[in-house]
């Protein structure tokens, strides 16, 4: 099946006018025509069935014949991770972690952080990408760049957890995690955390988890992170 996104689609729609990008990709790579069907998520849970009535390279239009909502998961994961130095590593973070299925990311920047600055809507297009192509229909939210200290200042009724690699007391993120239920899980940048910042996080609720026995990069650590949450709640 073919996933198409957009996310002016709502339960009262009636029809879709997709952009000029989208009719080329579907009337000219796809090769669609009039009364093929089309499935489109708006990313809030919604897959819609359409059919196509006009197909042309420069404008498709579909009608919506029916729409269901996908289930939610029986747990909600947020993954505040510092952006990495090759940006292309996020990248593939973003892309993997939407594939496992998170529900909300944000990069944090941190005191041994060397990357300072994303593009977001670079960022949003892989979220979107990599939903489309593991057939799902909940588009994770992507949060703007916020200092570490500004992160772990909101309230947070979730379950918090920070994985460092400081040589101090920690659990197995599979003994503390509370299964069914919503965590927000720290990922630090290459240099790791500095410790004020561990020292920040613990007295603000955190608490310290190890992601296992080996030093991981930081797009490993969040993949693995995200992995575990989803095979734990399976």
């Amino acid at each position: 099946m073919q996933l198409f996104y957009n996310d002016t689609l709502s339960s009262s729609s009636t029809e879709i006018k997709f952009s000029r990008e989208e009719s080329k990709h579907i009337a000219k790579v796809l090769r669609k025509k009039e009364d093929d069907i089309l499935h489109i998520t708006n990313g809030r849970g919604d897959l819609f069935q359409a059919k196509i009535t006009f197909s042309n390279p420069s404008q498709c239009i579909a009608v919506i014949d029916s729409f269901e909502t996908q289930k939610k998961k029986p747990y909600r994961l947020h993954l505040a991770v510092a952006p990495t130095k090759m940006n292309d590593r996020y990248e593939w973070f973003l892309e993997k972690a939407t594939e496992i299925g998170i529900d909300e990311i944000t990069p944090i920047l941190c005191d041994h952080s060397e990357r300072k600055v994303i593009k977001l809507e670079r960022f949003e297009r892989i979220l979107q990408s990599a939903m489309k192509q593991s057939l799902q229909c909940y588009l994770p939210k992507l949060n703007p760049l916020v200092t570490f200290s500004d992160f772990i200042a909101k309230p947070n009724q979730d379950q918090l957890l920070i994985a460092h690699c400081e040589e101090t007391k920690k659990q197995s993120l599979q003994d503390i995690l509370q299964l069914k239920s919503n965590s927000t899980i720290l990922i630090g940048p290459e240099g790791d955390f500095s410790p004020d910042e561990i020292h920040k996080a613990l007295s603000s609720g955190y608490h310290p988890v190890t992601l296992g026995e080996t030093r991981l990069r930081t797009e490993t650590a969040a993949i693995v992170a995200a992995h575990s949450v989803a095979f734990m709640n399976h």
